[in-house]
């Protein structure tokens, strides 16, 4: 009997109209689109903005666009897990809402929160029911309204992000494709470095909180980069020592979107060229435990069965690891 591995069958994607230009940021804040553009690599970001929906939204569009491209009976789906960092509400799963919204009745569903590691964090967990015969068909979605936690008058906040979510089917596969190997790690002592402060148990929600404006991001900028850019790398160079993998083996690296130099020195640390990294930061900014599977829906095409695919991600907490997956379709 050949080993059971995890690999994702279908993707789907789902962003808001509403395009946030550097251009507009500029009469906001004391930007420029030069500014943002050499630092970051965010040219425009997608934001939602009708009243009344929220993060369950983005992820129900995005499973949808799934279910319709793949043809999946949403009855199959037998877990939906969610990962995101902005949750409809506080002691509800947003998983839960989001597949009671798109048929799957069949499905248990529970949130993951790992930041911007959610989402690999999620990967980890689907494939590990799939591989010990315990489900079939997995459903991942990573979505984040990032913009309910923005302050729009924080100019080194609300430059990198964005709203999007991206959907992922886990299902068996015979063939040694699918999830090969993670290396997921996280370290606490960096928490205070990247969070929204009043919104946890520790710092509920008053009105004292919002005059100080706790209810929104806070960034270290330089701590964060300085750890994410070291992290995603050694991460990235660890799996493919692990995996006795060459440059020339890797077809594609997706890293997290959070910062172009970031993405740029994963791919520098590994020898890897321009050609094999996949990039669409400039379209979305950082959309946090949306960005992996949005690059996933973006190059679904030009992606052939076999690719090796090299993940890094690493996200407040801190959060971060990496996972090396082989494609198993063709477009």
């Amino acid at each position: 009997m050949s080993k059971i591995s995890a690999a994702i069958t279908a993707v789907g994607k789902y962003v808001p109209e509403y395009v946030l230009t550097n251009q507009i940021l500029e009469t906001l804040v004391d930007t420029n689109d030069e500014w943002i553009t050499s630092r970051t690599g965010i040219k425009e970001r997608r934001i939602l903005k009708e009243k009344g929906k929220g993060t369950s939204f983005l992820a129900i569009e995005a499973a949808k666009d799934l279910i319709n491209k793949s043809n999946l009976n949403p009855k199959e789906i037998e877990l939906v897990i969610v990962a995101t960092a902005t949750r409809d509400m506080q002691a509800s799963a947003t998983a839960v809402y989001v597949a009671s919204q798109i048929g799957a009745t069949n499905a248990f569903a529970y949130d993951i929160d790992a930041a911007c590691s959610s989402f690999l964090y999620a990967v980890s967990t689907a494939a590990s029911f799939i591989e010990a015969g315990k489900y079939k068909k997995i459903l991942v979605i990573g979505a984040d309204m990032n913009s309910s936690m923005i302050d729009y008058t924080d100019r080194a906040t609300c430059i990198i992000f964005g709203d999007g979510a991206g959907a992922v089917l886990f299902e068996p596969n015979e063939e040694g494709l699918g999830l090969q190997d993670e290396y997921l790690r996280s370290d606490g002592t960096g928490r205070d470095f990247l969070r929204v402060k009043a919104s946890g148990s520790m710092y509920p929600v008053t009105k004292e909180a919002i005059d100080k404006r706790e209810n929104f991001v806070f960034q270290d900028g330089k701590t964060v980069f300085k750890n994410a850019v070291f992290n995603m790398a050694d991460v990235s160079e660890k799996m493919l020592e692990r995996n006795n993998l060459t440059k020339e083996d890797i077809n594609w690296l997706a890293a997290h979107q959070a910062n172009k130099r970031i993405i740029e020195a994963t791919a520098n640390r590994i020898n890897l060229d321009s050609s094999k990294v996949m990039m669409n930061i400039q379209k979305y900014g950082n959309t946090t435990s949306a960005t992996l599977p949005l690059l996933l829906a973006d190059y679904e095409q030009q992606l052939k069965k076999g690719d090796k695919i090299i993940f890094a991600a690493f996200g407040g907490g801190f959060t971060w690891g990496s996972i090396y997956l082989k494609w198993a379709y063709n477009s």
